[in-house]
């Protein structure tokens, strides 16, 4: 593993600590392209991407699968509504 510097790890720390920010981000502006989509192979390719995000964001498998089936942006869109007030890493928040 390479030496980082004080200021790589800082870095590094920040990108970690904003993760689910970020993959909450990363989806809304997915929902987006969803909508905006133009063939279904530019949507299969944003879908997978979709998968990736909620991987990440450690979204429950059902949820995920529930999703990802039904392939329907506002049914995502609905869930990153209520994900952007509550991740779902993150049960106990208040």
């Amino acid at each position: 593993m390479p030496d980082y510097s004080s200021h790589q790890k800082k870095i590094i720390n920040r990108y970690y600590d904003n993760r689910s920010n970020i993959m909450l981000e990363k989806l809304s502006d997915l929902v987006t392209e969803l909508y905006l989509a133009d063939s279904d192979k530019k949507r299969d390719r944003l879908w997978e991407r979709v998968s990736a995000a909620m991987t990440n964001l450690k979204v429950p498998a059902k949820t995920a699968s529930h999703i990802l089936t039904n392939r329907s942006p506002e049914i995502l869109a609905t869930h990153v509504k209520d994900w952007l007030q509550k991740p779902p890493s993150e049960p106990n928040r208040q």
